[in-house]
């Protein structure tokens, strides 16, 4: 089996670019070996809305964050995601997401918030009465 068919490196010293696969980068290397995402006390649901703080660095900014930091930083700049969408809008695994987020979150880059639950919406029936107190008016 040859190199190129094998889908190895087929270049000497490309260790790190596979050709059907890209570029590889382990998830535990963006994360420096974290799966949890960190002391925060913030829960990263899927459904988790991640806005941008007023803090976080421009495009331009010289700081410590790493690449995909400032990918999720980027992608927040433009309206409020969920913890989901930006694991898409980044193509990283959802785990990987968490951690990073964990990181911007304690450097204050970003704030988390959970939309309402639906427990905690008013019922149904409380709107109906309103809307038709609205109408009688």
């Amino acid at each position: 089996m040859t190199e190129e068919a094998s889908g190895l490196p087929h270049q000497p010293g490309s260790q790190w670019y596979d050709n059907e696969a890209g570029p590889l980068v382990r998830p535990y290397a963006m994360t420096g070996g974290r799966t949890k995402p960190g002391p925060s006390d913030v829960r990263f649901d899927l459904i988790a809305l991640v806005t941008l703080d007023g803090s976080a660095p421009g495009p331009g900014d010289d700081s410590t964050l790493g690449p995909e930091h400032r990918t999720l930083i980027e992608l927040c700049r433009t309206e409020t995601q969920s913890v989901a969408e930006l694991a898409a809008g980044a193509d990283l695994p959802v785990g990987v997401v968490r951690v990073l987020l964990g990181d911007l979150v304690e450097s204050g880059c970003v704030k988390v918030s959970r939309p309402v639950p639906p427990a905690q919406l008013p019922d149904e029936m409380i709107l109906r009465e309103v809307i038709d107190g609205l109408r009688a008016l």
